[in-house]
This record gives structure tokens, C-alpha cells and sequence, in this order.
């Protein structure tokens, strides 16, 4: 490894690093605008300039562009090098407007920092400056284009990092432009990231405009859950609101960057219509009232009918600490449950996925990187998790090959080989290309149950001969790939594909492969649901217990089923024969409506919460504020009430694990929070995964990768006549598959204003054989018979998409949940063209 010497302090670092590099590895901050970490270096801006005293390169040089070579003697503040920067600095000064006091950058900005460290604070230059005309980019950011110093950050993320193309440069030399074609909303789900990547003003957060300053916020570190990767945030918080929301560094998770969903996603806690009174039939009470009533009813119920009359439904939103004392109630009370998904086919498919999560086998998404071939099987990353897709972005940047298995029309923001087939064909096709990735040569010490799972798996014949030249080309990077990494939804997908997908990962392993696998989980917290999830529980059981009579009281923490139940009929009908309903919550939903006992909850950013991410990572997020009104409800746009007193207006609100406490336990929430102490002591001694869980405080930063694998679950198991029936495949009716979008679908971030903004209309997919088949053309709007009525919904006609198959979104405009089981399948004829 190089030795390098700058300002007489001598650093030895890793080949290929850049001098600005080892600079900041000691503490030294070479001015830079153009340089970013995760972008590179460009040399574009010129003002990282060093003078370079001895080595293979003399005088001075621009440290972003040079790699550290030992016998480098380097100074930062050589007299030459000094008067460069600054000269620079007056150079990208020249045009730049003084609009710091109104620009929401001012407090934070790179180029107040840079010029006031670089001497300049005088302008010499009298002539008019040059101006550009602002573009109209969407909800998301504001674009001030006389602000630009031509550093090309933004163009080089959204082009070369994300990858898409409707942003760049335009025009040249002093004239550059960086903008769109044309005023427009920006198409990329990370637009949000310009805001922080820009070193000044031209992007700002538009929601977030004139707000405040960053030294007025309350700026703690937070993640994000609004999907299951479990991304680094920072929060900033003001007035008890949270104000704004963006990305944190994290080595092993996000990187540098997050998408617009988890940026903006935030708004659930600051809503107009968030409940903050407890509630006891509609009226509002004390909450010590409506604790005290939710316990005598409970209390009275058991009494009558017995523990196992009580059910408990919680939530893959909720913190460890909520899931928790729901599975520590049931387990002290003999209450049913905890349920925290809405079907036995998911709460499989989660737990599953959690127990074949082996250590050797879990990669992080910053390791996904890394990747020289992914598989990715039921998942659409854009829409699920759309940092996931970024993730894959970077590793074929880098020259991995992605290959997808889905029936879905995919969209991806790089090139990637698609094999739309249906839900019956996925296990089939996975299987068949992982064996033609393989050296049979490579696995003959591989174990016997290795090698039977070869030889009986099925080869590319299977294949539809119009995607067999595909699939052989995908077979052939398989096989030339070394780090290849499995990713497997588990929300579309059959019971048995999260398992197989980790039968073929260990089986690459087995071939001398550096395989990885990377599952996709529901929600944030998924995978804490599916530690404490009982197997033989899920919502739908709960929901026939309450149809038999035998449940009479339900409790339901942190969930909406009226947002995610696929039968709504049912479940109104269900809910009206409980004798209790009480529901925990922090924001506004048809079950807070309907509930007897109403308990309003504090938010993560209220709050705090242990998480545990699709990969295993236990992280925690501290809390952000104290929580309470915000003083812009409070006061209505005003001056807030000159009212003063010693509590905080909505300041009544607890962590729902608070409060179920106090209903199961009686407990009296103290100020030192005991019970998030002994909920953890709870948690190390019931869930062996969590038996080593460090302190709170210690999760902030990285978390705490946990081994979650279960020994006893069969391996190599796969039925594949079975299989292969399933996958024949027939001209028989079309398979309705809900699926998520990027917005619109995923409950706490459709609170979002800006991010409504955003949202498509929903529609139905349909492959063009079929829609031909039914007479339909794109755009038309179809009458689609389901059994609790009929849904009539636009019509998008794709070719890159499974025939067979009708897609649908769970959208909240979409009035989908009229489907009594699943998987739900239609006839053509029960599909019509709506005319008119």
C-alpha cells in the first residue's frame, strides 16, 4: 500500500485511492464541489487543486483526480495552491446571485463554506451577470438555475448513478443548462437526492421551502419505513412536526442515498386529520379513561368466554417493542395470536424466508453492489423497494448481468433480461437456469442431497421455446458470474419459492459459487413479525374465529386490515360482531373509525423503535421530538393561543407497547421508560435470534446483523413432479395478481401531499394476446367480475408481461378488495369492455 506524506503528516493507504481521499482519512478537507464519493471524480470544478512537492507528479494538481503513489510529498496550503483555490472561487463566484438570506440552502451550503475558507469575500467583478430561466420539476424540488456553478453533480447521479436520462446537460461553456427538455415533473423515483447532492442552491426541497434554517431543527438520525430495506434517514424537526427527511450515510444499508418515498414519506405524523384523543364509542375521553375501559371490557369478555376469546392482530410497521408485547400478552394472557399478516400463505412465506436467512448466505444491499450476476424471482424492486433497484443499478454499472423472473411488465432504469412468466412457471424457470449455470463437475463433493437436487431438476427444455434463446443467454452470465446473488419476493410469489430460492443459493455455494441471497419482506418490520408471528394464526383465522362466535374481542395495534384485507364485505361484517374492537394507532383509518376503544399512538419520530430489516440488521431509531400538536394546527396558520401551562396539547400520546402494557399488565408508564427495558429482557429470552441483542443506544449507527437460520427446516426438499404439473401451464382463465407501486400503495406514505401528487391513476395490466382475446385496446376501460362485485378499471395493454395474467395495484383509489380468496382467478368471459 502507498505511503503518501501531506502536510507533513505521513498516511499509508489502500491502492487506487485519490489524494483528496487520504486527505480527509486525516482529518484534512480539501475544498471540492464537483467530487462526491459516490459518484468519483470528474475534475470539473477545479478547486480541490494541492501543490504536489515531490513523486511522479510536480506542481499543482487537482487531488480528485490523482491517485495517492507512494514517495508523494503533498501541501494543501502551499502559497500556489492557496492562491489557485481562490481564484477558482472568485471564477464560479462571478455569476453566482447574493440570495443567501432568502435561499434554503443558506446555513448548509458547500459554496458558503468553500468561499469563506477559501479567502474570497470581496467582488471585484462590476459587469451584469448571466441568468437562466427556472424549470417547473415536479412537487419534489425547486429549481433555481442562476445559483449553478457547473460542478455537474447533479446530471452525474441522475444520468450515470440512477439512470435515468430526463435531466442533464444542455447547451456548453458559460451557457450550460442543467435541466429538463422541458418544465415537467422529473420521472426518477430519487429525485429527492439533487436537493442534498447539489453543493448549492439550484435544488432545494420543495416541501420543506422556507421553513426554517438547519441550525432551528431538531436534526437526529432516524430510518425509514416505508418498505423493508431499512434505510438510514436524518430527521429534521421543528415546531413539534417533522419538517423534513433525508438521506444518512450508512456503510452497510443506503450508502449515501434514499428514494423519494422513504424522503417524503414522513407525512403521516404531521397530518391534519391524525388522531390525537382517545376515543371510547367516538367520544372523546381521558386516555386514562380509555385504558381503564379497554382492560374491564377485555377483562369481562375473558371472564365470559375464556382467554382464547381474546385475538391480537399487530402490524410489520410497528417497532420491535409493540410486536413484542403483543407476542408477550398472548403468550402471559393465552390471548390468540399475535397475527401480523393477513393470510397462512404470507406468514409462511415471511417465516420461511426468515429461517432459511442464512448467515453465509445474507447479503446487505450495499453488498448487492457487488454483484456480478443477480437473479431476482417475484420481486419488482422499482415498486417494492425502489433502493433495491438502485443497488442493482451499481452492480451493473460495474458489469454484473441481471436477470428477472416475473410476470409483471418490469421497469428497471438499466439493462436487464426479463422472462415474464406466470406465478405456476417462476420455480421452474429459476431452477432451470441455475442448473445450466453449474459445472456438474463442480458439485460431485457437494453432498448427496446437493446432487439428487441437480439431477432432478428441471433443464432449459422446460423453457417456452420464445424465450428459450433468452434464457440461454442468462444461463451462460450465470455460469461465467461468481457473486451472484438470488433476490426473492415473498408478496406474489407460491408458498414454496422463498425456500427454493434459498435451496438454489446454498446448491450455487455448493458449486464453488460466492452466492448470496437477498429477500424482499412486506413492511418495515416484517421480519420481527415473522420471529413473533404465530404459525398457525394469521388474520384470515382470526376473522373465521369471529365468524364461529368463538372470538369476541380483538385488538389491533398499529394496522389497518380495512387498507389490506383482501375481502372488505367480510370484513365489515366480521368486525360488527365482535363485542370489542380496540385499536392503537397514530394515524386516521376506517378500524379508528369503527374501533370501541380508540388509543392514539406516538409515531417513530415520537417515540424511537427497534427495527429489523429483510436482511437481518436489527437497527433503532432514537426518538426525534417529544411529540404533541404541532403549533402550526395548534395556532391554524396563526400566532398559537397565548395560552400557557405545563403539558404539551396532544401530549397524551404513548408508544402503542406503552400502552398495551397498561391494558394487559396494568403497568404505569414512568419517564425512564422501564418497559422498554424489560421488553427487551423479554425479547433476548423468548426469540433465540435476539438472545445477544446489544443496548438501545448501540443500534443507531450499523445495527446488528442477527442469525435468524433454522437448522431443522428441510432443504433440497422441493417436490419437482409436482412442480411441473403446476408449471404445464393452459388456456384457462387469468390470474389476478395485486401488486405494489411505487406510490399510491404503501399505507403511510399515501399520506404524503407531495407525494400524491405523483401517483398514476391506477390501472389493470394486461399481456396484448389477451387483451386482444377480450377486444380490449390500451386505454380502454374494462368491467372486471370478482366476487363481492364488479371493479371496472382502466386498461394498459404490455408486451413485456406474462399472458395469462391481469395486475392489478393495491391502490387506494382502487377499489380492489372484493376478491374472497387467494390466488383469485377470472374467466374471459367475466372480463368485459366497458363502452363509452
Amino acid at each position: 500500500m502507498p505511503k503518501i506524506i501531506i502536510d507533513d503528516r505521513e498516511i499509508e493507504v489502500p491502492e487506487g485511492t485519490k489524494v483528496i481521499e487520504a486527505a480527509e482519512q486525516l482529518g484534512i478537507m480539501i475544498p471540492r464541489f464537483c467530487y462526491h464519493p459516490a459518484l468519483g471524480s470528474v475534475g470539473a470544478c477545479r478547486v480541490c487543486a494541492v501543490k504536489f512537492l515531490e513523486g511522479p507528479f510536480k506542481g499543482v494538481q487537482m487531488s480528485c483526480m490523482i491517485d495517492a503513489k507512494d514517495g508523494m510529498i503533498v501541501s494543501t496550503n502551499d502559497e500556489e495552491a492557496v492562491e489557485f483555490r481562490r481564484n477558482i472561487i472568485e471564477w464560479l463566484m462571478l455569476n453566482h446571485p447574493h440570495d443567501c438570506p432568502v435561499c434554503d440552502e443558506g446555513g448548509h451550503c458547500l459554496l458558503q463554506d468553500m468561499t469563506v475558507s477559501g479567502g474570497h469575500g470581496m467582488r471585484r467583478y462590476l459587469g451584469l451577470k448571466r441568468t437562466y430561466r427556472d424549470q417547473y420539476l415536479g412537487p419534489l424540488v425547486q429549481h433555481e438555475m442562476n445559483r449553478c456553478i457547473h460542478c455537474y453533480r447533479c446530471s452525474r447521479f441522475y444520468q450515470e448513478f440512477a439512470g435515468y436520462f430526463d435531466l442533464g446537460v444542455m447547451q456548453s461553456a458559460n451557457r450550460t443548462y442543467f435541466g429538463r427538455f422541458k418544465d415537467g415533473i422529473l420521472e426518477s423515483p430519487f429525485t429527492g437526492n439533487l436537493s442534498d447532492i447539489c453543493p448549492t442552491g439550484v435544488y432545494t426541497d420543495r416541501p420543506s421551502r422556507f421553513f426554517g434554517r438547519r441550525w432551528d431543527y431538531q436534526r437526529s438520525p432516524s430510518l425509514c419505513i416505508n418498505c423493508s430495506l431499512g434505510c438510514h434517514t436524518t430527521v429534521s424537526a421543528r415546531y413539534r412536526q417533522v419538517v423534513r427527511q433525508e438521506a444518512r450515510y450508512s456503510e452497510a444499508v443506503n450508502g449515501y442515498f434514499i428514494c423519494d418515498r422513504g424522503r417524503h414519506g414522513f407525512h403521516y405524523a404531521r397530518t391534519e386529520t391524525r388522531p390525537w384523543q382517545a376515543l371510547i364509542e367516538g367520544r372523546e375521553v381521558p386516555t386514562e379513561g380509555a385504558v381503564r375501559a379497554a382492560r374491564e371490557r377485555l377483562a369481562e369478555i375473558v371472564s365470559s368466554g375464556g382467554p382464547r376469546s381474546v385475538a391480537c392482530l399487530g402490524s410489520g410497521r410497528s417497532s420491535l417493542e409493540t410486536q413484542a408485547m403483543l407476542g408477550q400478552l398472548c403468550q402471559k394472557k393465552g390471548w390468540q395470536g399475535p397475527s401480523y399478516f393477513m393470510d397462512k400463505s404470507l406468514t409462511g412465506k415471511a417465516k420461511t424466508a426468515v429461517s432459511r436467512l442464512d448467515p453465509e448466505l445474507a447479503v446487505s444491499l450495499r453488498e448487492l453492489e457487488g454483484s456480478d450476476a443477480i437473479v431476482v424471482v417475484g420481486a419488482d424492486p422499482i415498486n417494492e423497494a425502489p433502493m433495491l433497484a438502485l443497488a442493482m443499478r451499481q452492480a451493473q454499472r460495474r458489469g454484473g448481468k441481471i436477470a428477472v423472473i416475473d410476470p409483471r411488465p418490469i421497469f428497471l432504469p438499466f439493462d436487464f433480461n426479463h422472462l415474464p412468466v406466470r406465478l405456476d412457471e417462476i420455480n421452474l424457470y429459476l431452477s432451470a437456469l441455475v442448473k445450466a449455470a453449474v459445472d456438474p463437475e463442480l458439485i460431485v463433493d457437494a453432498g448427496k442431497d446437493a446432487i439428487e437436487f441437480y439431477q432432478e431438476a428441471p433443464s432449459l427444455e422446460i423453457v417456452a421455446a420464445s424465450l428459450q434463446e433468452k434464457a440461454s443467454i442468462l444461463a451462460q452470465e450465470l455460469r461465467a458470474g461468481q457473486r451472484v446473488v438470488i433476490v426473492c419476493g415473498t408478496q406474489i410469489v407460491r408458498e414454496t419459492t422463498p425456500a427454493l430460492a434459498a435451496d438454489h443459493a446454498k446448491f450455487l455455494r455448493a458449486a464453488k459459487k460466492q452466492a448470496g441471497l437477498f429477500y424482499l419482506l412486506p413492511q418495515a418490520n416484517s421480519f420481527g413479525a415473522a420471529l413473533l408471528a404465530s404459525s398457525e394464526v394469521s388474520f384470515l383465522e382470526i376473522i373465521q374465529g369471529v365468524e364461529k362466535g368463538e372470538i369476541k374481542g380483538l385488538i389491533v395495534a398499529e394496522n389497518d386490515p380495512f387498507y389490506s384485507f383482501h375481502d372488505r364485505q367480510r370484513l365489515e361484517l366480521a368486525i360488527e360482531k365482535l363485542d370489542l374492537l380496540v385499536v392503537l394507532d397514530c394515524i386516521e383509518s376506517t378500524a379508528v373509525k369503527k374501533a370501541n376503544v380508540f388509543l392514539p399512538t406516538s409515531t417513530l419520530y415520537e417515540a424511537g423503535g427497534i427495527f429489523i430489516n429483510q436482511e437481518g440488521r436489527v437497527q433503532a431509531a432514537p426518538r426525534a421530538y417529544l411529540g404533541g400538536i404541532s403549533i402550526a394546527q395548534i395556532g391554524g396558520g396563526d400566532h398559537p393561543p397565548r395560552v400557557y401551562g405545563s403539558d404539551i396539547p396532544g401530549g397524551e400520546l404513548r408508544a402503542a407497547y406503552q400502552f398495551l402494557s397498561q391494558i394487559g399488565n396494568g403497568d404505569q408508564i414512568e419517564d425512564d421508560d422501564p418497559t422498554r427495558r424489560s421488553l427487551l429482557r423479554w425479547i433476548a429470552d423468548n426469540i433465540p435470534p435476539l438472545a445477544e441483542i446489544p443496548p438501545f443506544d448501540e443500534l443507531s449507527e450499523n445495527g446488528m446483523r442477527i442469525s435468524s437460520s433454522n437448522d431443522t427446516s428441510p432443504q433440497f426438499a422441493v417436490n419437482w413432479q409436482e412442480e411441473k404439473e403446476k408449471g404445464k401451464g393452459s388456456e384457462g382463465p387469468l390470474e389476478i395478481i395485486l401488486t405494489d407501486w411505487t406510490f399510491g400503495t404503501e399505507e403511510l406514505s399515501s399520506f404524503s401531499p407531495p407525494l400524491m401528487k405523483l401517483e398514476r391513476k391506477p390501472y389493470a395490466s394486461m399481456h396484448t394476446d389477451d387483451a386482444a382475446r377480450l377486444g380490449l385496446g390500451h386505454g380502454d376501460k374494462a368491467k372486471i367480475k370478482l366476487d363481492e362485485g364488479n371493479l371496472e378499471v382502466d386498461v394498459c395493454i404490455e408486451e413485456n408481461m406474462a399472458s395469462g395474467v391481469v395486475i392489478l395495484p393495491r391502490h387506494r383509489l382502487l377499489e380492489w378488495q372484493k376478491i374472497k380468496s387467494l390466488p383469485k382467478f377470472v374467466r374471459f368471459e367475466e372480463i368485459e369492455k366497458v363502452s363509452g
